[in-house]
């Protein structure tokens, strides 16, 4: 593993938010841009600030509108093995995001028209929206790739963990039903993750991140499917969304609500709910209470 990899993978970490923020909006205003100069060169009769409006209040609807494709692709992945599935739900998405994008958009005319005193006809809604959607559903998909291929950007910086496959011959040099090892796949390279080492585990979406020495690898697999495979004496749910190791718990810390708070070796503060806090006590080899 590059060392300068993994400052960039940390640097990403740190700014990745605002990163991705300012590339949406460096985006949004290039194609504004782009799309204002071709506007005003095809409709050199309206008004010069017209096409302006046009494609300025197009472009800031998209924009306030990625949140929700974001949401419909980490609900609905497309990927190679995912995409037949996923499909039909992106084209229904992607005409809910056109009808978001065509009616804010119309009210951003009007008000814009409104203060100079003009009037912004739209004209007749379905003919004008079937025109609006063919662009729409470019964008949805355009927008759909990049976030793909910032993600397989991130995966081979991050690196991805795998259990373990049983081999074609012979017997597997350890249970592949209660993994040692978890395979991490980085920048090419392979190498091998000891189960024991990994401090806390967290569900997201359709992964959960394995958190070790503070990085996180994604594991292709469900909360619940990864929890019967590790070691019950060692790894303890503490959380619908949260699985810890006991060797790296360091203080549990009880709140008003019922709830507590896990302090871990390496800094990190992982809830806890009531539900699982008399058995994580259990395991921790302190006597459960009643509340």
């Amino acid at each position: 593993m590059s060392e300068q990899a993994d400052v960039e993978y940390r640097d990403f970490q740190r700014w990745g938010r605002s990163v991705e923020v300012a590339f949406w909006v460096a985006l949004a205003i290039l194609n504004t841009v782009f799309n204002g100069i071709v506007a005003q060169i095809d409709h050199s009769r309206t008004a010069a600030w017209e096409p302006w409006v046009w494609e300025s209040s197009s472009s800031l609807l998209v924009l306030l509108l990625i949140p929700f494709i974001q949401v419909v692709e980490r609900r609905w992945p497309f990927r190679f093995d995912t995409w037949r599935h996923s499909l039909p739900r992106h084209l229904l998405a992607s005409l809910a995001f056109s009808l978001m994008h065509v009616a804010g958009m119309v009210e951003l005319r009007k008000l814009a028209y409104a203060l100079v005193g003009w009037h912004y006809r739209f004209g007749a809604w379905w003919p004008n929206f079937g025109y609006e959607y063919l662009k729409d559903i470019r964008n949805y998909f355009l927008i759909i790739a990049l976030i793909c291929l910032s993600r397989l950007w991130l995966l081979r910086k991050q690196g991805e963990a795998t259990l373990l496959a049983e081999p074609d011959e012979g017997v597997p040099v350890e249970p592949v039903d209660r993994p040692e090892r978890f395979l991490v796949r980085k920048l090419g390279k392979e190498f091998l993750l000891a189960a024991r080492e990994i401090e806390w585990l967290q569900a997201a979406g359709n992964y959960v991140n394995l958190h070790v020495r503070g990085r996180d690898y994604p594991l292709r697999a469900t909360m619940a499917g990864i929890e019967e495979r590790l070691d019950p004496a060692r790894f303890v749910r503490v959380h619908r969304s949260y699985l810890v190791n006991l060797d790296y718990l360091a203080e549990i810390e009880p709140l008003d609500t019922g709830d507590a708070r896990l302090h871990l070796r390496d800094g990190a503060k992982i809830p806890c709910s009531r539900r699982y806090r008399a058995a994580l006590r259990e395991h921790a080899g302190q006597p459960a209470t009643v509340e």
